[in-house]
């Protein structure tokens, strides 16, 4: 597999320190919850891992001058430069006499950290916003331990024109069970991935049942604790079809022999079908703090890094089908992957602005996939091909998302009109 970009059967060498003492490790998103929980692994290894900088949005500046006394980083990001006065107060507060790390403030900040020295970067941002760290940290030769997977999704092309193979790690709980399970066997022999979903909160519902669905019920995920924009995605299996796109691209697997399978439990992060009939599976307790021990650690394992299963309990482990037709966003995702070019673009960026809408209650459940399927088919076949630019990913983006808001203001009136008439 030495064409694939996430490569287990090799070693990237990147610069910064590895054998001769802890790896240095620069974390974006680092009050967010991988950051966070990438942050409690280091702290358990100090041995092994050494953080240098930090990155956040700057929606919790406390934590983020927390984070960066506790770990006495050189260099402070974050996103909102607003904010920057507030984290240099925060900063203030927890260093008193000592002298405050370097501060970096404004939407370059991250991409300004990513290109830092180091050893490997952990992109643990949420959103397209990730592609220019992405592409920062890769450029710069360093590993990149891959959770944001958006930047892959929307810029393809430009990443895999930057990533040497083995340069990238990923950090998906599924496509770091991949990445394992794929030490079983040549490329070669590899028949199909298979790729499991929890189901999220609506396993089992039909369209129709689906139609009355709050945010709050949304957001009430049964076996994962993350984000707002990341539980949603999964309650709309949008994130398992962005994980399709995903897993096409850093192992290079046609569309057809990527599945999706329902795995209510969560055990089972992900499979790999081998050609002699043989399935390997990679299962551990649903913690994430193992996909990114992988990340930051490998070709080496950190020792407890995570729970691992009691096997003298006994416990039942469920596949289903996915159900297409209540959950049509993993079909629309393997249309777009298709189409390639800037369809990934703004299919991520036609969505974000879709569960913006339904968490504000302007668009319901059920219309945040059909918004951008909408919005997908007006854009069309892509011309760019592999000829694109990191311009034509942003105009693409800056496209869907106004056209978004507009489909999503015209289906959420429909939907207050009728449930006002509905009432009256």
């Amino acid at each position: 597999m030495t064409d694939c970009l996430a490569d287990p059967h090799l070693r990237y060498s990147a610069p910064g320190r590895d054998h001769d003492g802890p790896r240095e490790i620069v974390i974006l998103g680092s009050t967010g919850s991988i950051g966070t929980q990438a942050i409690d692994l280091v702290l358990r290894n100090p041995e092994r891992f050494t953080v240098t900088a930090l990155s956040a949005a700057g929606g919790r500046v406390d934590l983020l001058a927390e984070q960066a006394h506790r770990l006495r980083v050189r260099t402070v990001a974050v996103a909102r430069a607003d904010k920057a006065a507030a984290l240099r107060e925060a900063l203030a507060a927890r260093y008193g006499t000592e002298p405050l790390p370097e501060i970096l403030a404004g939407p370059d900040a991250a991409t300004e950290v990513a290109r830092g020295e180091c050893h490997t970067v952990l992109n643990g941002i949420t959103g397209s916003i990730g592609l220019a760290p992405t592409l920062a940290a890769l450029e710069a030769g360093r590993t990149l331990a891959l959770a944001n997977k958006e930047s892959l999704i929307v810029g393809g092309p430009l990443v895999k024109a930057l990533a040497k193979p083995g340069q990238i790690i990923p950090v998906d709980s599924e496509h770091a069970a991949l990445f394992q399970a794929l030490l079983g066997g040549t490329r070669a022999e590899v028949r199909k991935l298979v790729v499991t979903a929890s189901g999220g909160p609506f396993r089992g519902r039909t369209k129709a049942e689906l139609a009355a669905v709050t945010p709050k019920d949304a957001l009430a995920h049964p076996t994962w604790s993350m984000g707002p924009v990341i539980t949603i995605n999964s309650a709309t299996l949008v994130n398992k079809g962005l994980e399709v796109i995903e897993a096409h691209l850093l192992y290079d697997i046609p569309f057809e022999r990527i599945e999706v399978v329902v795995h209510p439990q969560s055990y089972v992060h992900s499979m790999v079908e081998f050609t002699d009939g043989s399935t390997l599976a990679q299962a551990t307790p649903p913690d994430m703090r193992g996909p990114i021990a992988i990340g930051l650690g490998w070709p080496e394992r950190v020792p407890d890094a995570a729970p691992a299963f009691d096997w003298s309990k006994a416990s039942t482990w469920e596949f289903f089908p996915l159900d297409d037709e209540a959950f049509p966003s993993v079909g629309l995702a393997r249309h777009v992957g298709t189409l390639g070019g800037t369809a990934p673009a703004v299919f991520n960026a036609a969505n974000e602005e879709c569960v913006d809408a339904f968490l504000s209650g302007h668009l319901p459940f059920n219309g945040i996939v059909d918004t951008v399927a909408e919005v997908v088919a007006e854009h069309g076949t892509p011309a760019v091909g592999t000829r694109l630019t990191l311009s034509d990913v942003l105009e693409a983006e800056t496209w869907a998302r106004a056209r978004a808001r507009e489909l999503a203001a015209r289906t959420g009136g429909r939907t207050a009109k009728a449930t006002s008439e509905a009432r009256a």
